[in-house]
């Protein structure tokens, strides 16, 4: 299942995201975690010693996007080029499916374990960028190896998004199997959830709330008011986060804090796979794409990489073989090599 945690700059959300991506690792489950932040610092979170001089030694998902969209597009024939593949490209028959820490280039290249956590890291926002870019050509990568993606029962991607609204800029926000919001008990990061609450209506998108930062009664009374039954858990000010920020000994988690992260996992667990779901939003964000921008970026009609016979999922990924190559069938009677135009 794929998690999102989102929120306003300073709710705590990469905190809780390393300790949700820590508690599942610590169960035993697979999982990756992505650092899709404009501030790359989940890696720091999870444990990686900036005082020590430790680095993040895998290369950034955005530092070779061309070789991910050359490994991804496979033998589609309907993607003609790397030029042609979009962030919003889905897979048809043909291109490569991936299984979560499978041995592909792009789980071998870019995953490092980071106190138990397999992370991969999308890359900062540098200098060249500044004037000529925005953050969300470098999620590119990320939207493409999830589109690509085929994650199994018990299985977690875990991914730190960008603060704010900002994460509807893109179509990744349909990308996940839940949205955990970060509210702290304050009216802007109650308003950041107002605009998060419309957006994911629009699209069916499920989202929680997780509380952070309630120092009391007062705190969760306030919390309760302004969200109501999406509030799903809340942890308290952890002494221990504090310690691990600090560079002092940790100790353990408290007790209703890991009860929250608890909480978390099953109401994830409780999730049903929608892969139907999962593709008819791929396809419609792909089409808007193409229609607004993408077709005049790359010179061709990107609505004929939408194939109508690829079926996304576990059949799709056993049909491409157990190395997760290129998915070669689908159900459906168009021809794989006969582009279409579809709509929805």
């Amino acid at each position: 299942m794929r998690v999102a945690f989102v929120g306003k700059g300073g709710s705590g959300k990469t905190t809780l995201s390393a300790l949700f991506a820590r508690h599942l690792a610590r169960s035993g489950a697979p999982l990756v975690a992505i650092d899709g932040d404009i501030n790359q610092h989940l890696a720091h979170a999870l444990g990686l010693d900036e005082d020590a001089g430790d680095t993040f030694g895998a290369p950034p998902l955005s530092a070779r996007t061309g070789e991910i969209k050359d490994h991804l597009r496979g033998t589609n024939p309907r993607i003609v080029s790397r030029a042609a593949m979009v962030k919003t490209t889905p897979p048809g028959r043909g291109s490569r499916l991936l299984r979560l820490l499978g041995d592909d280039e792009i789980h071998t290249r870019h995953v490092q374990r980071v106190d138990g956590v397999p992370l991969m890291v999308t890359g900062a926002f540098d200098e060249s960028d500044l004037g000529v870019a925005c953050y969300h050509s470098k999620l590119g990568a990320v939207e493409l190896y999830l589109n690509h993606l085929v994650d199994g029962p018990g299985e977690y991607v875990v991914v730190d998004m960008t603060a704010g609204a900002d994460a509807f800029a893109s179509g990744l926000f349909t990308r996940f199997d839940m949205t955990f919001l970060v509210v702290e008990p304050t009216r802007k990061s109650v308003s950041v959830y107002r605009q998060y609450r419309e957006h994911a209506a629009e699209f069916g998108i499920p989202i929680a709330v997780v509380g952070n930062k309630v120092t009391g009664e007062e705190d969760l009374l306030f919390l309760k008011e302004h969200v109501g039954d999406d509030l799903l858990a809340y942890c308290v000010q952890s002494s221990y986060v504090r310690a691990q920020e600090q560079g002092r000994e940790q100790g353990e988690l408290e007790a209703h804090n890991l009860h929250a992260l608890t909480q978390l996992k099953d109401a994830v667990d409780a999730r049903t796979k929608d892969w139907a779901t999962f593709q008819r939003h791929a396809v419609e964000f792909h089409l808007r794409n193409a229609a607004a921008w993408a077709n005049d970026a790359t010179g061709h009609d990107l609505a004929a990489q939408v194939d109508p016979g690829f079926r996304h999922g576990p059949e799709a990924l056993a049909a491409a073989g157990s190395g997760g190559g290129p998915a070669e069938s689908g159900s459906g009677s168009a021809e794989s090599g006969a582009p279409s135009t579809v709509s929805f």
